[in-house]
Order: structure tokens, then sequence, then C-alpha cells
């Protein structure tokens, strides 16, 4: 087990929830709120809870690392077209996205337990016109959720409303609460038992290239393969089978992604995982923060990335990017953190693959794409370039002699 980091509790809801506990771990009961709806496409929209005298309810707020609080208190106060009597509960937002349901949507589940015999249902927010769908009804189904779901497209006043703090997210409350990990603990998926083999990859190979993959992939499968790894595309099985191979596996290998998101809601500290770095980005260290929190345990943390294949126009490295992977770096760095039986000899990648792989996103997306070298190779060169000073007697800050 590894020591995770210790953030004071936070008691104002105006500042990002952590994982130690504050408003992040309480429920605020809101009698007589109205609900403003969330409308347009954009990350940070004007949308939330407002209390009887409309003061504006910042604990039932989706706070995210980066960008801060998703919800902004409107700028006008609506009129409540639309009436709920009763009690219900806060849910948040509702998200269609995979990974950002997993970590954002169900922050706030962790108190359905306790307020389930209180509400009479979960109340949402939409974003982007989101609604419950099959995929929404099946996991709350695992969580053992029974109520109804409702997602509020309308201003509408609630007789009364439960709001329960951010468990988990995007940012230092990625380790998530203890009252969240209890929740998934002990009542998340409880039927469904281990299978499949000891040893997985989580592929995003056979995703569409808007999806965001890696060059080289293929060849990394090949080689995993070989070493007695099932390669697991987790988008072509039922929740049920992706969650019963995580169970099963006491080794789990995966370039960041999403599906690593639901691995850290279901599974304990037996395994071992590493993730593999799929671009420059620090998005990968949320899901290494939750299963750390989640599981005790740190993954390994494998950044061998030579070239990140940028959008032309955007110039930079970024979520559109692609990550031209260094194979026989990883090989050795999979066999150091004992994922591999010995340290193999794999082969670089196929300047030909390249091509090819780099031609069919292109075609895919529509984008033009061209190679910039990593922020690790970049490291990896002016560490070279001091240690060469430092042997030759000068200053590795200035340049100068010493």
């Amino acid at each position: 087990m590894t020591e995770i980091p210790y953030f004071p509790p936070q008691f104002d809801p105006k500042e990002y929830p952590t994982p130690s506990g504050g408003w992040s771990t309480e429920v605020q009961e809101v009698r007589n709120a109205l609900i403003a709806p969330s409308n347009g496409r954009g990350m940070r929209q004007e949308c939330g809870v407002f209390d009887s005298d409309r003061a504006f309810v910042d604990s039932a707020v989706l706070y995210r690392a980066g960008p801060g609080p998703l919800m902004l208190e409107p700028k006008t106060l609506p009129d409540g077209n639309e009436h709920l009597p009763g009690t219900w509960m806060w849910g948040g937002i509702l998200l269609n996205h995979f990974g950002h349901f997993l970590t954002e949507t169900l922050s706030r589940i962790w108190a359905y337990p306790e307020l389930a015999d209180k509400v009479d249902g979960i109340l949402f927010l939409h974003k982007r016109n989101g609604v419950v769908n099959a995929f929404h009804q099946t996991f709350f189904k695992l969580c053992q959720v029974n109520k109804p779901l409702k997602v509020v497209h309308a201003p509408t006043s609630v007789e009364r409303l439960l709001v329960p703090g951010q468990g988990l997210g995007l940012g230092n409350i990625a380790y998530g609460t203890a009252k969240h990990h209890d929740f998934f603990q002990s009542r998340f998926a409880l039927d469904i038992a281990p299978d499949g083999p000891d040893r997985l990859y989580i592929s995003r190979s056979a995703l569409p290239s808007a999806k965001g993959g890696a060059i080289g992939e293929t060849m990394l499968e090949e080689n995993l393969s070989h070493a007695g790894y099932e390669i697991f595309h987790p988008q072509q099985h039922s929740l049920e089978v992706q969650i019963a191979r995580y169970r099963a596996a006491r080794k789990i290998i995966g370039l960041d992604g999403s599906a690593l998101h639901l691995a850290g809601l279901c599974i304990g500290p037996e395994p071992d995982v590493a993730i593999i770095w799929r671009r420059s980005s620090s998005a990968a260290i949320h899901i290494v923060n939750q299963l750390h929190g989640a599981t005790g345990k740190k993954p390994a943390m494998i950044e061998e990335i030579e070239y990140d294949w940028i959008v032309a126009e955007r110039g930079k490295a970024d979520r559109f990017s692609i990550g031209q992977i260094d194979v026989p770096a990883i090989g050795g760095a999979l066999a150091g953190y004992g994922f591999l039986d010995e340290d193999p000899e794999w082969d670089s990648i196929d300047p030909n693959l390249i091509e090819t792989q780099i031609g069919k996103i292109s075609a895919d997306t529509k984008n033009e794409y061209i190679p910039k070298l990593s922020r690790t190779r970049l490291r990896e060169m002016r560490l070279q370039r001091r240690a060469k000073r430092a042997a030759s007697g000068m200053n590795v800050y200035t340049g100068t002699d010493t």
C-alpha cells in the first residue's frame, strides 16, 4: 500500500471539495428549492440550485480541476414553471461521456443508502440535452438504486431537495472520499463474480480514430498477447462482463482512458495496475489518483511517448493529439514493474506502420497531423545536456565555466 496525500477538509462549498471530508461528505437540506436548468453546449453553464431565499446553493455545483466550477450562478433568477412535490435527492449533472459519468455524475451517489427511504427519486440537470438512457439505467441498477431518475429541463421548484456533497471528480477529489469508496465496495455489482484471465490488457485500438489511441498500440498488443495477456476491448462487451474481467485480473495494463475509471469502482487492492500514457497530457493523473484512492495502491505510470502527432492548426499537444509510443521502452518499464516475467527485447515501431496509421487517422478525422517531440523526450534531452555540462565542469544553468 502507498500513502495517499492528505488534503485538509474543505467546509466552504465555494471551494473545491477534498477527499478528506468537509462539505464533500455532508448532505444539505434545501426547502422550497428552485432549479435553474442548463442550456447550450458549453463546458461551463449558468445553472444550478437556489434555496428558499433564492441564494445560490454552492454545494450543488460540480467542480472540475482546470476549468473550476462547471455550474455558474445564473445572472437572472428564472421563474419556477414546474413544481415537484415531495422530497428528492440531488444527483448533479447527468453526463453521457463514459468516464465523466463515472467520475462526476456518480459523485453524489454515496448518500443514496441513507436517503433512499426519504426521497421520491433523484434529480439531474442535463448536459447537451442528455436524457436517462439504457446505459444509465443499467449502471444505477448495479448500484442498487431503485428510485426514479428525473432530468430537469425547465425551471422547477422542489418542495424539499437533499443535496449530497461531491465525493469524486477530477482534481484532488479524484482520490474520492471514504464515503464514496464505502458505497462502491458495499453495494456495487455485488452479484457479478470475477470471470477472466489473470492478465488483462485494456485496449483502445478498436475505437474510432476521433476517440484517441496511440500509434503503435497494435504492436504493443501483439507483444502482450505473447506474454499471456488477454487483449480486451471493453466497448464490445456489456458492463457486467467488463466488471467481471476487471475483478478477475491480477495484472491490468491499459492506455489511459475511461475504462480504467470503471476498474477503479470495482476492483480491490489485490490487482496491480499499469497505466501507459497515450499522449502528453496530465489527464491520466486523475485515473491514477482515483485508483490510488480506491485501492490504496498507486498504479505504475509509464510515460514513454516519442512523438505527439498534433493537429496542425492547433499547434500543440492536447486532447486531440495522438502519441507515438516507444514500444521497447514500455516493455522494459513493464518488466521493471513486474508485469512481465522477463525484460523483453521488443522491436521499435515500423515506420510504415506509423505512416499507415497516421494516414488512416487523418482520413477519419479530416485533420492534418504533424509530429512534435514529446515532453518526455524533451525532458530527457535537457537532463542529458545538464549531465554533459556538469561532467565538463560547466555550470548547468548558465553554461559558464565553474
